[in-house]
């Protein structure tokens, strides 16, 4: 990782603030950390049961001006600071991996050092995951993706006591209470060194910063390694030695990182046999089990039996569906993977979130399978394929550069000015797909069934609840969260940011999508809506796009189908005029 790198390649200044889980009682350098939120509060925006009030813009400049450490520094510093004393810390009866959002055996950094270091002493390797209700709610982590972990959590289990690996999974209701409750079990074990592949979400970052220097003051080393990104934030610097803000330019940069580091996408060896010894050692791990899902998590009967037939589990599952779109779909992926009914994308989304797949193992994959070693070369459809899963790496460099973009504000500050709509009946139309625009109530619907949506309709809801609602758009990007399996937070808000015209590298505020020109571009024949929206199924031709507007208002009416509750022409004006007022312009 790179060390207190700030924006323009020089080390930063490091100060002691005070920790941001609170309003600080003085403002530092005559700037107010917080603002009022009365809207953000009421329509569960800005969630304070975990965190203070809504950033000021003042603030987020502070981090664009390096006045103030990002949290990715702060652990990269804290690592640097503690290298030689955690060197220097023997290994004793066991060594530790950490699982988090990595949850494979097969090309796991962090777990592939954690495991060479236990052998190299003739040690056993003991590997944990915490289950924590209280993060689970504050990040909005949806209970079709917190059953699909421990559903992952018991394959994985098996897999690693298949090595006589212990797996020990232990729910901790106050998530203050980890760190302490680590360092016991270190103790309880007789360990003095663990390894966790970093997450880039800020409250892991600060957690994992602080852990650093506590564990030592215990003599434990804690060992935090980039793992989740194929390339690590950091690494990648515009001419001017500035964070790329702008998709096309950093593809072209992290491509280029990767050919003249080739080894970045050689896999890391899966772990290999335990010492005999931890199987009765380490007993009572190896006979626990894998902790139900937290009370406001839990999915009902049928909710359980619809997602574990739709999105089976475990790495191997990852692998198989891998191979098989590379096999089967990858050569024609360029062509198909904007049409929501052709089933021509891989989702492997749902295994990149919960870690049963490195997206180092599938740009590898990838590659080898094109007619080059070029990552932007030879085949169209691999190369495209290559991007979009490169996207990932972009918004998680996004978020540990920008962090405030994790704190409910906007990558683009300004656009907190724009007055947003808090209509409960408008939000309900759009949740459950009952808006009178067929493609976008498809999508909803689908994500309601599924547990996910096709890339391109997230798109296209999206802007429809910002630009032609004028609803919040990160109540938008909490509903998603709250509902995907696949879930991730960065790749959520750049979609969400995207889509609103308010993050890094989005639509100008003035592309405004045509719903019933994105349907018939991307659903010609409507076979998505026939699929989702069961009272257009005997709507015929095109009049499926508009039944109200081309012919076929009796069916969708005698079926129950709602008329648009916005009309397009009059939405765009309004979006134009509103965004327009909130940044001060005259014109576009």
């Amino acid at each position: 990782m790179s060390l207190r790198r700030a924006v323009n390649g020089s080390a930063i200044k490091r100060k002691v603030i005070p920790s941001p889980d609170l309003p600080s009682k003085k403002p530092k350098n005559d700037v107010t950390p917080y603002r009022e939120s009365p809207k953000e509060e009421e329509y569960g925006i800005v969630k304070r049961e975990f965190y203070p009030p809504e950033m000021t813009n003042a603030r987020c400049h502070q981090y664009n001006n390096n006045e103030l450490p990002r949290p990715i520094e702060l652990l990269e510093a804290a690592q640097e600071d503690t290298k030689v004393a955690r060197e220097n810390i023997p290994v004793k009866d066991a060594v530790i991996h950490w699982y988090k959002c990595d949850l494979r055996t097969m090309d796991n950094k962090s777990l592939h050092l954690a495991y060479e270091k236990a052998k190299s002493k003739g040690v056993p390797l003991i590997c944990m995951y915490i289950v924590s209700p209280q993060d689970f709610q504050a990040h909005i982590t949806s209970p079709a993706r917190v059953d699909f972990i421990l559903r992952n959590l018991t394959i994985l289990k098996e897999d690693l006591a298949g090595l006589d690996i212990p797996l020990h999974v232990e729910t901790i209701e106050k998530r203050k209470t980890i760190p302490d409750k680590i360092i016991e079990w270190c103790e309880k074990w007789g360990a003095s060194h663990i390894y966790a592949n970093v997450e880039y979400e800020v409250d892991e970052l600060r957690r994992e910063a602080m852990m650093t220097r506590k564990c030592l003051e215990k003599g434990i080393s804690l060992t935090v390694v980039p793992d989740t990104c194929v390339v690590a934030p950091g690494e990648l610097s515009s001419q001017q030695g500035r964070q790329y803000a702008v998709y096309s330019p950093w593809f072209r940069a992290w491509v280029a990182y990767l050919h003249l580091h080739p080894h970045q996408l050689d896999p890391y060896e899966r772990p290999g046999q335990n010492p005999s010894s931890a199987r009765e050692k380490f007993k009572d791990i190896f006979d626990s089990k894998i902790p139900d899902a937290p009370e406001n998590k839990k999915l009902s009967d049928e909710e359980k039996k619809r997602f574990h037939s739709m999105w089976p589990a475990g790495e191997q599952e990852a692998h198989a569906r891998l191979a098989l779109f590379i096999d089967q779909k990858i050569g024609k992926y360029k062509d198909s993977r904007n049409f929501p009914a052709a089933n021509g994308t891989a989702c492997t989304s749902v295994h990149f979130a919960s870690g049963t797949l490195a997206a180092r193992t599938a740009i590898r994959c990838a590659r080898d399978a094109n007619s080059t070693k070029q990552l932007d070369k030879g085949n169209l459809s691999i190369v495209s394929w290559i991007s979009e899963v490169a996207w990932r790496d972009f918004y998680k460099h996004v978020l540990a550069h920008w962090p405030y973009v994790c704190m409910n504000k906007p990558f683009k500050p300004e656009y907190t000015n724009i007055a947003w709509e808090y209509s409960a009946p408008l939000f309900r139309a759009w949740t459950s797909g009952h808006t009178g625009y067929p493609i976008v109530d498809a999508a909803m619907r689908q994500l309601n069934t599924t547990g996910y949506m096709h890339n391109r309709c997230r798109m296209i809801t999206a802007s429809f609840l910002a630009k032609h609602l004028l609803l919040d758009w990160r109540q938008g990007e909490i509903y998603f969260m709250e509902h995907l399996i696949d879930g991730d937070f960065a790749s959520n808000n750049g979609g969400w940011g995207f889509s609103a015209s308010t993050g890094v590298d989005p639509q100008p505020y003035f592309r405004i999508f045509n719903p019933l020109l994105q349907s018939e571009k991307f659903d010609a024949q409507g076979e998505y809506i026939r699929k989702w929206v069961p009272e257009l199924r005997d709507v015929g031709g095109k009049a499926v796009h508009d039944p109200y507007g081309r012919g076929a208002g009796t069916v969708a009416e005698r079926e129950g189908y709602p008329r648009m509750v916005v009309e397009h022409r009059f939405a765009r004006e309004r979006c134009l005029q509103r965004y327009k007022a909130g940044l001060g312009r005259a014109t576009a």
